[in-house]
């Protein structure tokens, strides 16, 4: 979002030079207006509204013999002062929807394997699927239970890592375990690599309507245009043959 309101005051100050300052006036309006519309909460609103609303409500699972549930990762940090290297605030939804299907698929006398999926981008020395792990078996899944996925740095990566995991568990279904506004875009990429999956969101994310801009409305603005930018970056990568191979059973069977 800063990215884009600095190109616009870049563009008003060098087509100002070159067409005088009522273009100039006009980019330094727009940059306003997309500050305020921002900011403020009318523009995140409608850029969530799509991304959101197909998981406001969490499906009915019905649970098969052998299921796999994946969760992705959403960053790690690092404890100021100790070693310790923990989750993300963001990942805790994940997580704790992720034990929940866990629960109740286990409850039920169903097999359940959770592939957390996650490496280290944020070098802190641990990876995410590793600090996961950690959480998820000191809430009382099985180690036996939990398969990591430890290389992936992105949500291309994860679907193009967790493929081959899957293929050798070979489950009947597979629950994926996001937030609502990343599900679009990670089915997308799961699709590609032949995993049909079912959404499910750790978490779903609502503006704050004010008359003054804020923080919080900003980084949403930010976090809704990112998934967007992934999104139409896959359609134009495909467009111009760029992406991997699509996998050839489509989606109904890992290939």
């Amino acid at each position: 979002m800063l990215t884009v309101l600095l190109v616009l005051c870049l563009l008003g100050l060098v087509f100002g030079r070159l067409c005088g300052r009522r273009c100039q006036w006009t980019f330094f309006c727009l940059t306003l207006l997309l500050f305020f519309t921002a900011g403020c909460g009318p523009l995140p609103a409608l850029l969530l509204k799509w991304l959101q609303a197909p998981y406001a409500k969490r499906p009915t699972i019905t649970w098969a013999q052998h299921n796999a549930i994946v969760l992705l990762g959403a960053g790690t940090t690092h404890v100021v002062g100790t070693s310790q290297v923990e989750p993300t605030i963001f990942a805790n939804g994940r997580i704790i929807e992720a034990y929940a299907l866990y629960r109740a698929c286990r409850q039920g006398g169903n097999d359940c394997k959770i592939v957390v999926s996650g490496g280290d981008p944020f070098r802190n020395g641990i990876t995410e699927a590793v600090a996961y792990g950690e959480v998820l078996t000191s809430m009382g899944v099985a180690s036996d239970d939990l398969l990591l996925e430890i290389r992936s740095m992105n949500t291309w990566q994860n679907a193009q890592f967790v493929q081959p995991m899957l293929k050798d568990y070979r489950p009947e279904q597979v629950l994926l375990v996001s937030s609502a506004i990343h599900l679009n875009r990670a089915l997308l990429f799961f699709a590609h690599f032949g995993i049909d999956a079912i959404p499910v969101r750790g978490d779903y994310t609502d503006v704050r309507m004010t008359w003054r801009p804020n923080a919080w409305n900003l980084a949403l603005t930010d976090f809704a245009l990112h998934e967007y930018n992934g999104m139409l970056t896959y359609r134009f990568y495909s467009l111009m043959g760029w992406n991997a191979p699509p996998s050839r059973n489509g989606n109904a069977e890992l290939p």
